[in-house]
């Protein structure tokens, strides 16, 4: 509840945290459904429209984070919510169950240690994350664009592994990760994701990532589509409205995640 509270500001606004007879609370604001909820109700298939919409505020909501002196360390579609109501097209990033901070009085980084178990999801982790290093600002960037290739791909390589242990089908995924050429990951996409992968991959361990730069490399693909500011999901609910409306109640309006 602190962490929340400390982190106002693209993350969800806390009314109240405290005990409940034996019950921890915590009194956050409502949300609707995660990017991971969207990208099913779309059929699993977004316009690069959408993919570079969603981009440059997940970047957004990550430079706060960090402003703030947070890791993530388990950035995934998942975590990534709408707003409802007034903030429908705005992006709020959650679950800070993993969240590590800087030394609260000298505000020095996180300090470099190896050998650490795996922090954070397998399937959007990065490389430094599957060989044990601690996870810094450019691993959480660099699993923000797992995402995005994911949202392109529609799956990663890695997706769907399996073996006998969890040990061991991570270390599957991290070969199978470091074994596909970032050119490879994203062929048949414009080149800034490549870009943007090889970008956060190179970074050193207390290197601040150039946030501005990495907007700009979805904001260039942006301009150049002509559509205006609407998300995929918000287009797929006024074409079901209308369809609802002009049938008088007798047809089926799509089905909707829950809050959306």
């Amino acid at each position: 509840a602190q962490l929340y509270t400390i982190l106002q500001g693209g993350v969800p606004h806390i009314r109240w945290y405290g005990q409940e007879k034996d019950y921890n609370m915590l009194v956050m604001d409502l949300l609707g459904p995660s990017l991971e909820d969207l990208f099913n109700f779309c059929s699993r298939k977004l316009t690069m429209k959408t993919v570079l919409m969603s981009a440059d505020q997940m970047i957004s909501r990550m430079e706060y984070v960090y402003t703030k002196s947070f890791t993530h360390r388990d950035i995934k579609p998942d975590n990534f919510l709408m707003g409802i109501g007034h903030r429908c097209n705005k992006l709020f990033l959650i679950d800070f169950g993993l969240a590590k901070i800087t030394d609260n009085r000298t505000r020095q980084h996180i300090p470099y240690r190896e050998d650490k178990n795996l922090t954070g999801t397998a399937q959007y982790a990065s490389i430094n994350a599957h060989l044990g290093i601690e996870q810094s600002r450019g691993d959480d960037m660099e699993s923000l664009g797992y995402v995005l290739v994911y949202f392109n791909r529609t799956s990663l390589p890695w997706q769907g592994l399996k073996d006998a242990t969890k040990k061991q089908k991570y270390e599957k995924i991290s070969e199978k990760k470091m074994s596909t050429p970032v050119e490879v990951l994203c062929k048949g996409f414009p080149a800034e994701f490549a870009m943007y992968l090889n970008y956060c991959r190179g970074l050193h361990f207390e290197e601040a990532p150039d946030y501005m730069y990495l907007r700009q490399l979805s904001r260039i693909l942006f301009r150049t589509l002509t559509h205006k500011y609407t998300f995929d999901w918000t287009m797929l609910k006024q074409e079901a409205a209308q369809q609802a409306a002009s049938s008088s109640g007798q047809g089926q309006q799509a089905q909707t995640p829950t809050g959306f």
